[in-house]
C-alpha cells in the first residue's frame, strides 16, 4: 500500500480539548510529520482563531477535522485503538512504549483504519475511554516532571509513527502477516460486548448493578485477542442460540 494510503488510516483523536491552541499545536505535529487525519471528540472551544494561530502552516488540517459527539462515533470504523495514558491502573492493561507503538500502527495501517486518543490536558482519558482501547501507551517523561503537554504528546508519537514509516521504505520494518479475515471494528466490538453483558445477566451469572471488575476484565481479554470478524459474529451467534434457549 502506498504511504499516503498508510497516512490516510491513521487517525488522530483528540478527546475533550480545553483549549483551542493545543488542537492547532496537534496539527501543527501530524503535518510535520505527515499526518493528516484530525479528529475532535466534543472540544469545548471550537473553532477558534487561536487554533488557526497556532497551526501555522497547517491550517488544511484543521479545515478538513472532523468533530464528533463520542469517543465511540471516533472510533467506530477502527479496528485498532491505541489510547495515550500515564496512569498506574488498577487492572493492567496492554502497554506498548512510543516506538513500539509507532510500529505496529505503521504495521497494521496497510490493512485497516487505527485511532490514536489523546486526553484532556488535566486528566486525559477517562478508565470507560481507555478500555475500549486494544493498547494503551505512555511516553516515559521526567518522573519529577511527567505532565507534557498535549501537542508535545501529539508530537512524539507521530514522530515515532514517521520513523517507522521510514524504517518500513529502508526494508527494516516486516510486514504485518496476513489475517484470512478482517480484524472486528470498534463498532463491532460495542456490539458483542453489550450482547455478552445481556446474556450474561439474563442468566444470572452477574448482577448489572454491581459488575465488581467482571466486564473490564472480560473487554481486557477480548481486546488482547483481537477478534476478526468472523470471529465476532459466530461469538454473536452462540450468545443469540444462548437467549433463544433461555426463552
Amino acid at each position: 500500500m502506498p504511504t499516503a494510503a498508510r497516512q490516510a488510516n491513521i487517525k488522530i483523536v483528540l478527546v475533550n480539548t480545553a483549549h483551542p491552541g493545543n488542537i492547532g499545536g496537534a496539527a501543527r505535529a501530524m503535518k510535520n510529520m505527515g499526518l493528516a487525519e484530525l479528529c475532535l471528540v466534543e472540544p469545548r472551544e471550537y473553532p477558534a482563531p487561536r487554533a488557526v494561530w497556532r497551526s501555522a502552516g497547517a491550517r488544511d488540517i484543521l479545515s478538513n477535522a472532523t468533530v464528533v459527539g463520542s469517543v465511540d462515533e471516533a472510533i467506530a470504523d477502527c479496528s485498532l485503538v491505541v489510547g495515550t495514558s500515564a496512569r498506574e491502573r488498577r487492572i493492567p492493561w496492554p502497554l506498548v512504549n512510543p516506538r513500539e507503538c509507532g510500529e505496529k500502527i505503521w504495521q497494521e495501517a496497510e490493512h485497516h483504519k487505527i485511532a490514536l486518543l489523546f486526553g484532556r490536558e488535566d486528566r486525559g482519558l477517562t478508565n470507560d475511554e481507555l478500555q475500549k482501547c486494544h493498547y494503551h501507551v505512555h511516553i516515559p517523561s521526567n518522573p519529577e516532571y511527567s505532565s507534557l503537554n498535549l501537542a508535545t504528546a501529539v508530537q512524539v508519537l507521530a514522530y515515532e509513527i514517521r520513523m517507522a514509516s521510514l524504517a518500513y521504505e529502508n526494508g527494516a520494518l516486516p510486514e504485518l502477516s496476513q489475517w484470512d479475515q478482517p480484524l472486528a471494528t470498534s463498532e463491532d466490538l460495542e456490539h458483542f460486548h453489550t450482547h455478552l453483558s445481556e446474556t450474561m445477566a439474563t442468566l444470572n451469572f452477574y448482577d448489572p448493578d454491581n459488575p465488581k471488575q467482571l466486564l473490564t476484565r472480560l473487554r481486557r481479554l477480548f481486546n488482547r485477542t483481537r477478534m476478526d470478524e468472523m470471529e465476532v459474529s459466530i461469538l454473536r451467534g452462540l450468545l443469540s442460540a444462548v437467549q433463544r434457549k433461555i426463552k
